[in-house]
């Protein structure tokens, strides 16, 4: 059945599909936790289907999945590649009661996807990099980014969006920096992950503002120590800003990457 996001396929309009991997729409939503399900073969950002839902009165636990995007993006506007059939492209409605801290929700996603993963995929053995980054084998596997829209303390939406490269394969410009999760577990489907990623992604908005001490500690045991830099990650703060030991001995809080 057409959605009503879904029209003929133009510019990187929205295209509807009716499963996903074989797996068909009512199967899916029931696997994934999901309110409401807005599947897609092809679309532009499967962020931006999931705030036009929102702005129309969409409930919290709306999922979009597509198999393919044409303009998904990343931190800062950067592109995430996501050719049909290699990745998980997703994003999920929030609403939550108290407007969160963002940087709190990230690391909340984060650790959330790091679960996921090492659920269908142990060999992966991920870590997260601050802020928004998953890393595997030391590349980059997966980026979040959450966007809100926000009118008053307690009215709006956060829409999260997750890029996990499944299967690849990974273009070989960007192989040096990035890696598909089947490099390391072969039998990884992207069904299995998303099944175990949206209950825990969709529980986020349950929490309070802060990151409590063990939301902190499970972060800083995950948290990547990138060598030859001049400064120490040590963890992050309860609004999830990153704590640096810089080599000086003093303690810094960052609350934008440097790069």
């Amino acid at each position: 059945m057409m959605r009503a996001d879904a029209v003929p396929r133009e510019g990187g309009a929205p295209v509807a599909a009716d499963s996903y991997d074989g797996v068909d729409e009512g199967a899916l939503r029931a696997r994934l936790g999901a309110g409401d399900l807005v599947l897609l073969e092809s679309v532009g950002s499967v962020m931006d289907v999931a705030h036009r839902r929102a702005a129309a009165g969409a409930a919290a636990g709306l999922v979009v999945l597509a198999d393919r995007q044409t303009a998904g993006r990343g931190r800062n506007g950067r592109a995430w590649h996501s050719p049909a059939g290699a990745g998980g492209y997703v994003a999920a409605l929030l609403r939550p009661g108290v407007r969160p801290f963002s940087g709190a929700l990230a690391v909340r996603v984060g650790l959330r996807l790091v679960e996921a993963i090492e659920v269908v995929a142990p060999a992966a053995s991920p870590w997260l990099k601050w802020p928004n980054d998953v890393l595997v084998a030391k590349r980059k596997a997966a980026g979040v980014l959450c966007e809100a829209r926000w009118s008053g303390p307690s009215q709006g939406w956060v829409v999260v969006g997750i890029g996990v490269n499944v299967r690849g394969p990974v273009p070989e410009e960007v192989r040096a920096g990035a890696i598909a999760l089947a490099e390391v577990e072969p039998s990884v489907t992207r069904v299995a992950l998303l099944g175990a990623l949206m209950p825990r992604l969709l529980s986020v908005a349950e929490r309070p503002s802060a990151l409590d001490e063990a939301e902190r500690e499970a972060y800083r045991r995950r948290l990547w120590l990138e060598p030859l830099l001049p400064e120490a990650p040590v963890g992050v703060d309860g609004d999830g800003a990153l704590l640096v030991r810089m080599d000086d001995g003093t303690l810094v809080r960052r609350v934008m990457p440097t790069a």
